[in-house]
């Protein structure tokens, strides 16, 4: 077992479907590989809107739209300064899956 995995996770039974219909549906967020390019981007640092979109080299209206449904899934977290909204990753549980799931990849 790797020891950077917590072993602390909450025992979920296949007969708890809530749950896991939620966690279905959090997987199906990192489906899109407009959102994960997004995610990647606010890895280190948060970003303007017109900042990812140029650093995507996207529309402002595309990445708006994914960064929405990143905040509704607690993803991504939003912060104002005067006119100017900032986007960065809601917290450590967020890097930990994209570092997981890269991990996973190259093995």
């Amino acid at each position: 077992m790797d020891s950077n995995i917590s072993t602390n996770i909450p025992i979920v039974k296949a007969t708890d479907l809530e749950v896991l219909f939620e966690l279905a549906d959090l997987f199906k967020v990192f489906g899109d590989s407009t959102r994960i390019r997004i995610m990647f981007t606010l890895f280190e640092q948060e970003m303007s809107v017109l900042s990812i979109a140029e650093a995507l080299g996207m529309e402002q209206s595309t990445i708006s739209h994914q960064l929405r449904i990143l905040r509704q899934n607690k993803l991504v977290r939003s912060r104002r300064e005067g006119k100017q909204i900032y986007y960065s990753l809601d917290d450590d549980h967020v890097k930990r899956i994209i570092e997981m799931g890269v991990d996973h990849i190259l093995e």
